[in-house]
C-alpha cells in the first residue's frame, strides 16, 4: 500500500491523529510520504490523496472503482436506515436516488432558478442595508431560501422559521455521528443488533432518525397539498424538485418507499445551504484581509455595470474578475475541507506501483489539494487573478502570479468533490455565489474594523468548516447605490411572491 506513518498494533495511527484540524496533519504527512499515503484507523486503512492529478486519476478516471462509501453504521444505517443518497454505497439503490436528484439540477432546470437567485440576492443586499452587523445570518437566510424554493417551491423569510431550526438541528446531529472513533459500532457492527434497552445511545439515534423522516415526509405532504390546490382552485404554484418528482411518480413507478422518497428533495439542504453560506463568510474574510481584490472587483463592476442598476446573470460573461473571485474563494478555504464524505473502493486496484485493496476508505484532502503550491504559488494569498489569463489580468490591472502546474479540472479547483460522487448541487451553488457576490460588491464596501487583526486560519472544526465569527464594516458605496437597492428590492418581492413563505 502507499507509505505512511508507522501504525501501532490494534490502534493503527489513531493516537497520532490530532483531535483538531486533522487536514493540517494530513498536509504535513503528504510532504513526508508523498501525494498519496496511508493511515490506519485500527485495522482499517484510509488512503489520503493530496494532489489534484492523483485525485482525478483515481476518483474520476477510475470512478467505477472508487464511487462507493465506507460503511457508516451510526449515521447511514441506524439514523437514516439507508435512505440518504449521501452515504449510500455504490449500486442500484444509490443510482435510483442520484438520477431523481439530478432531475432538479440539469442545465435547463438551473436556468429556471436564476430569476429566484437574482431576486433573493437583491433581497440579501436590501437586508444588508438595514442590518449590516448580522451579515452572516443574512447569508444563511439567503442560501436556505434558495434551496427551499428549489426543493419545495416555498421561500424562507426568517431564520426563526421552525423548518429551518429543524433542518440545522438534523444536519448538526448527523454530523456529530460522523466522528471517527466516537461509536464502537463502527468497529463492531454487530452492536447495532443489540436490543435498544441495552444500548441507550442507539435508541437516541433512532429517535432522531424518526423525527427527521417525519419532517421530510411533512414537507412532501405540503407540496402534495399545493398540487391538489392547483388542480381544484387553479392556483399558480412554482416548479420545484418535489413537485417534479410527485408528478413523475404519477406517471411511472419509482421503487422507493414514502420515507425514502422524502429524503431526495431534503438532501439538497445539506448539500447546498450551509456550505454556500459558509463560502460567503469566507469571501468576506478574504476581502477584509486582501483589499486589492475588493478594489479590482469595484473597478470591473463600475466599468461594466455603472451605478444605475445591479448586475444580473446576463452580465456574467462580461465580469471575468467576479467569476474568478468566486473560484478563488472556493479554492482558498474549501468548506468540505476533507473532500466531503469519504469515498471507498469496490475492488482491488494499483496506482504507481501501490496496492489499494477493495473496501479501502479514500479521502481527497481538499485543504492540501487547493493549497498545493505546485499548482497555486503563494497558496494562502487570496488572488482571483490566478484564474484570469494574462491579458485579462492586465486589463484588470492585476499582477499575474507565477503560474503553477495546470489543474486537471475545468473549474481550476477541487472544492465540489470528484467523479460520480461530485456534489450534485455544485452548479446551483456556484450560481448563488456569483450573483450574491456580484450584487454585494457592486453595492458595498467590505472593510476591516480599524486596528483589528484577522486570523485567516481561525476556522470551525468538523467536516464542513467556516470562519469563526468576526466583525467587519459593511457600508453602501453611495446614496445612488442605496436608491437602486431599494428600488430593486421591490421588484424582487414581486418575483418571489409566488413562493409562499414558511411560517415561524
Amino acid at each position: 500500500m502507499p507509505p505512511g506513518p508507522t501504525p501501532l498494533p490494534f490502534v493503527g495511527n489513531k493516537l497520532q491523529l490530532p483531535k483538531s484540524q486533522p487536514w493540517i496533519q494530513f498536509q504535513k504527512w503528504s510532504k513526508i510520504y508523498g501525494p498519496i499515503f496511508t493511515v490506519w484507523i485500527g485495522r482499517k486503512p484510509t488512503v489520503v490523496v493530496s494532489d489534484p492529478v492523483v485525485a482525478a486519476e483515481l476518483l474520476e478516471k477510475r470512478s467505477n472503482k472508487y464511487s462507493s462509501r465506507p460503511r457508516m453504521v451510526a449515521m447511514g444505517e441506524i439514523l437514516w436506515d439507508g435512505a440518504s443518497v449521501l452515504v449510500q454505497r455504490y449500486g442500484k439503490e444509490w443510482s435510483i436516488r442520484r438520477k431523481l436528484l439530478h432531475q432538479a439540477l440539469t442545465p435547463k432546470a438551473l436556468r429556471l432558478y436564476k430569476p429566484v437567485q437574482d431576486a433573493e440576492a437583491s433581497r440579501l443586499c436590501h437586508h444588508l442595508l438595514g442590518n449590516p452587523p448580522n451579515w452572516d445570518k443574512l447569508f444563511e437566510r439567503y442560501t436556505s431560501s434558495i434551496v427551499f424554493s428549489v426543493s419545495y417551491g416555498h421561500r424562507i423569510d426568517s431564520l426563526n422559521a421552525k423548518v429551518i431550526h429543524d433542518r440545522f438541528d438534523f444536519m448538526h446531529y448527523s454530523a456529530s455521528l460522523n466522528v471517527p472513533g466516537k461509536y464502537a459500532v463502527e468497529t463492531f457492527p454487530f452492536l447495532k443488533h443489540v436490543p435498544d434497552f441495552l444500548t441507550p445511545w442507539k435508541a437516541d439515534i433512532k429517535e432522531h432518525g424518526k423525527r427527521e423522516a417525519a419532517a421530510n415526509m411533512a414537507l412532501v405532504d405540503l407540496v402534495r397539498s399545493d398540487l391538489a390546490r392547483a388542480k381544484t382552485q387553479g392556483a399558480d404554484i412554482p416548479d420545484s424538485l418535489c413537485k417534479l418528482l410527485l408528478e413523475l411518480r404519477e406517471k411511472e413507478h419509482i421503487p422507493l418507499s414514502e420515507r425514502d422518497f422524502s429524503f431526495i428533495p431534503a438532501s439538497l439542504f445539506g448539500a447546498g445551504s450551509d456550505t454556500t453560506a459558509s463560502t460567503l463568510c469566507t469571501a468576506f474574510l478574504a476581502l477584509v484581509t486582501h483589499p486589492p481584490a475588493l478594489r479590482a472587483a469595484h473597478a470591473e463592476l463600475d466599468e461594466v455595470i455603472g451605478a444605475e442598476r445591479t448586475p444580473t446573470f446576463d452580465d456574467e460573461s462580461r465580469l471575468p474578475y467576479i467569476r474568478a473571485l468566486v473560484k478563488e474563494v472556493l479554492r482558498w478555504r474549501p468548506v468540505a475541507v476533507l473532500g466531503g464524505t469519504p469515498h471507498a473502493s469496490t475492488e482491488d486496484d494499483y496506482y504507481e506501483g501501490y496496492y489499494i485493496p477493495a473496501d479501502t476508505t479514500v479521502l481527497g484532502n481538499s485543504w492540501a489539494i487547493n493549497l498545493n503550491d505546485e499548482y497555486y504559488p503563494s497558496p494562502h494569498h487570496f488572488d482571483p487573478a490566478r484564474f484570469l489569463d494574462t491579458a485579462l489580468a492586465a486589463k484588470n490591472k492585476q499582477p499575474t502570479l507565477e503560474s503553477g502546474k495546470p489543474h486537471p479540472s475545468k473549474t481550476g479547483h477541487s472544492s465540489f468533490g470528484w467523479g460520480r460522487r461530485i456534489c450534485p448541487g455544485a452548479d446551483l451553488a456556484a450560481n448563488s455565489l456569483f450573483i450574491a457576490l456580484a450584487k454585494i460588491l457592486w453595492a458595498f464596501e467590505v472593510l476591516p474594523v480599524d486596528g483589528r487583526k484577522y486570523d485567516v486560519f481561525a476556522y470551525t472544526e468538523g467536516f464542513n468548516i467556516r470562519p469563526r465569527p468576526f466583525e467587519c464594516v459593511i457600508k453602501v458605496r453611495s446614496e445612488a447605490h442605496r436608491r437602486v437597492l431599494e428600488k430593486e428590492s421591490g421588484h424582487a418581492d414581486e418575483v418571489l411572491e409566488r413562493f409562499t413563505p414558511f411560517g415561524e
